[in-house]
C-alpha cells in the first residue's frame, strides 16, 4: 500500500530549524526532508520509514514548513500563489465570522475564501496528493489541514484516515475521515458515539534514537518536559507543588503564559525539541510525566515511550490503563496525588538501585513491546479494516 503523511511542525520549532541551519532553505527538497529527519522533532520519520520496512510505500509531507514544500513545487513545476498582503488579518476575520455561521454556510462561502488565502499550502498539498497517488492518506495534524480541503481529494486516495490525541479541532464535520485512530480511549470513545469510526493506535519509541544519543551521562537528577498551556493546567500545579520540594530542570513552551510569581520560572531550562529533547531526559535518572487535561483517566502521552526508552525511570500520573503499558511498581512509577509525587520522588532518589531497576525494566519493556515498527503493523491491521 502506499501511505501519504501529512503534519505541520510548531511555528517556534520551524525557525529554531532554520537559524540554527543556515542556508538549508536553498537546499533541495530532499536535502530539507532528511535534515529535518535528523532533527528527530515530533515523530521525525518514524511512520514513513517503519511502513517501509513493512513492505509499504510511504512519504512525509510537513505542509505548514514553507521553505520545504515551496522547493518541492518549484522541482516539480507546481504554480504556487504567494498570499496576499495583510493574509494574516483576513484570515482572522474569515475565523471571526466562522464562530457565528453554521457549518454548511462555512462549506459554501467561505471556504473558497481560505483557500484563496492559503494558496500556496493546498495548492502544494494537493499537487503532492495527485503526485504521490497514495491510497491512504494519514492526517496528523486535524486541526490545521481541515475537512474541506480533505473532501476535495478524496478522489485520488482511496481512504483518508484522521489521528488525534490532543484538544479536537473547532469543526466538528468528519465525514471526509474513513476512520479516526487515536492513543486516547477516552477520544476513541467520542468518535464512536458520533457514528463516526475510530480505532486506538498508541504511540512508541524509534530504537535508532538511542545510537543518535550515545553514552548516558546522568547529569541531572529530576527533569519535566512537556507543555505548559491553558490545556495544562493541573500539570502546571502539580510542577509548582514540586518546585517548592526540589531543584529540577523543567523545559518546554509555554513559559511565557505562566504567572509572573509562578515557582516553574525559578526551575525553567528553556525549550528542548526533536534531539534535545531526548538528550533532557538521557541525561536524567528520573523524568516527571504528567497528562494534558484531555487524557482524563487514560495514559497515552509521547513521554511514556521517550523517557522509559532512553532508560530513565519514569515517575507517571497514575490512570487506569496505565497497567495496558506498562506494570506500576516493576517498570515505571505511578502516582496519584502531588503530595505522593514527591514521597515517590523523595524515596527513589535515596535508593538507587531501585531506581535503577525500575528504569531497566521499563526500558526493556519498551525495546520490546513498543516500538513503532511494531505500532506501524498494528496501524497496517487497522487500515486493512476499512480500506
Amino acid at each position: 500500500m502506499r501511505f501519504l503523511i501529512l503534519n505541520t511542525d510548531y511555528p517556534e520549532f520551524l525557525s529554531q530549524f532554520y537559524s540554527s541551519h543556515p542556508g538549508l532553505e536553498n537546499q533541495s527538497y530532499e536535502e530539507q526532508m532528511r535534515v529535518r529527519n535528523e532533527s528527530l522533532f515530533g515523530v521525525a520519520d518514524f511512520y514513513s520509514s517503519n511502513l517501509r520496512k513493512l513492505g509499504h510505500e510511504a512519504w512525509d509531507i510537513h505542509a505548514n514548513n514553507e521553505f520545504m514544500q515551496k522547493m518541492w513545487a518549484r522541482e516539480n513545476v507546481v504554480h504556487f500563489d504567494e498570499p496576499p498582503f495583510l493574509k494574516q488579518y483576513a484570515l482572522r476575520y474569515v475565523n471571526g465570522i466562522a464562530a457565528k455561521i453554521s457549518l454548511r454556510q462555512i462549506n459554501s462561502i467561505l471556504w473558497p475564501l481560505v483557500r484563496s488565502l492559503d494558496s500556496w499550502f493546498y495548492n502544494i498539498l494537493e499537487a503532492q496528493v495527485k503526485y504521490y497517488k497514495p491510497d491512504i492518506v494519514i492526517n496528523q495534524a486535524m486541526s490545521e489541514i481541515g475537512s474541506n480541503f480533505l473532501k476535495e481529494i478524496k478522489p485520488y486516495t482511496r481512504i483518508v484516515v484522521g489521528q488525534i490525541a490532543s484538544p479536537l479541532p473547532q469543526s466538528k464535520d468528519f465525514s471526509c475521515y474513513r476512520v479516526i485512530i487515536s492513543s486516547l480511549p477516552n477520544i476513541v470513545a467520542y468518535f464512536r458515539r458520533i457514528g463516526v469510526p475510530s480505532e486506538l493506535n498508541r504511540f512508541a519509541f524509534e530504537p535508532g534514537i538511542l545510537d543518535a544519543l550515545g553514552k548516558r551521562e546522568c547529569k541531572t537528577l529530576l527533569s519535566f518536559v512537556g507543555s505548559l498551556s491553558c490545556n495544562h493546567e493541573s500539570r502546571i500545579n502539580l510542577l509548582v507543588h514540586i518546585c517548592k520540594h526540589f531543584d529540577m530542570e523543567i523545559w518546554g513552551q509555554g513559559f511565557d503564559g505562566l504567572a509572573e510569581q509562578s515557582l516553574i520560572r525559578d526551575c525553567y531550562q528553556g525549550k528542548a525539541w526533536g534531539i534535545e529533547m531526548y538528550r533532557v531526559l538521557h541525561n536524567s535518572k528520573i523524568t516527571l510525566n504528567h497528562h494534558i487535561d484531555i487524557a482524563e483517566s487514560y495514559a497515552n502521552n509521547m513521554r511514556l515511550y521517550e523517557a522509559t526508552g532512553v532508560g530513565d525511570l519514569l515517575i507517571t500520573d497514575w490512570k487506569e490503563n496505565l497497567h495496558e503499558m506498562f506494570e506500576p511498581g516493576r517498570e515505571v512509577v505511578a502516582y496519584r496525588s502531588a503530595e505522593e509525587c514527591v514521597e515517590l520522588i523523595k524515596y527513589y532518589l535515596e535508593h538507587d538501585n531501585e531506581l535503577e531497576t525500575i528504569a531497566s525494566a521499563g526500558q526493556e519493556r519498551t525495546l520490546r513491546e513498543h516500538t513503532y515498527y511494531q505500532r506501524m503493523g498494528e496501524l497496517v491491521d487497522i487500515v486493512n479494516k476499512y480500506i
